[in-house]
């Protein structure tokens, strides 16, 4: 295995070489080190926290009793379309034997956090999945596809449990669900580093059943 870099998310980190393990990982299973682990937890925790700013009147500081009462929720969308969908370029990467560990990038968390907190929205490159080594154009675009194909089976789930539920269970799963389909569309959009540019590199026809999945399922959430 060499060095080259491959990333698999929308942005492009910094960083040496990766420290080996064993030379290699397994094909089966996950494994984390413990700098990853830090790293995702303070990714997830800097997102939670900017994700629960967005949805608090305007000025939002005059209102952190409210901010504080949706980090449940943030956590919960957080957790299931951020996380889920680096793990399961993880997951890929490390089925396929190569070093694939998350890394954050801060100047992206600060970004986000300041967006959150003062303008309303999320959108930054809180950090991604680093894949050293020389993929297959296959091997790439599974990898690739992961990502937002967890995002679309997630939203699956939780409309169905939104389509079964009332009231605030429904409304948490019709959260979710919408939140997951989106991050899906966006990652598909085939350009630059984003995950549906490698994905329509390796199979058109799979980027195309992603892409309307995920537009089906956003539009459906949002109008009904």
């Amino acid at each position: 295995m060499d060095d080259r870099r491959i990333y698999y998310s929308f942005h492009d980190l910094p960083g040496g070489a990766p420290r080996e393990y064993g030379g290699g990982y397994p094909r089966s299973g996950i494994r984390f080190s413990r700098t990853e682990v830090t790293h995702i937890a303070i990714a997830m925790a800097v997102l939670t926290v900017a994700f629960a700013f967005v949805f608090v009147p305007r000025p939002p500081l005059e209102h952190l009793g409210a901010v504080v009462s949706n980090i449940p929720l943030s956590f919960l969308a957080i957790a299931t379309a951020f996380f889920c969908h680096e793990l399961a370029h993880k997951y890929m990467g490390q089925r396929y034997g190569y070093w694939s560990e998350f890394r954050m990038f801060p100047q992206g968390l600060l970004f986000a956090l300041l967006l959150g907190v003062f303008a309303g929205i999320v959108f930054a490159a809180p950090g991604a999945v680093q894949i050293f080594g020389r993929p297959t154009r296959e091997e790439g675009g599974k990898i690739s596809a992961a990502g937002p194909a967890t995002n679309v089976l997630i939203a699956l789930v939780f409309t169905g449990v939104w389509l079964v539920s009332g009231g605030l269970a429904g409304e948490i799963a019709l959260f979710v669900a919408s939140i997951n389909a989106f991050l899906a569309f966006f990652n598909l959009i085939p350009f630059g580093p984003l995950d549906g540019r490698k994905i329509m590199h390796w199979r058109a026809e799979v980027w195309g059943v992603l892409t309307a999945l995920s537009v089906a399922l956003f539009v459906t959430l949002l109008y009904l």
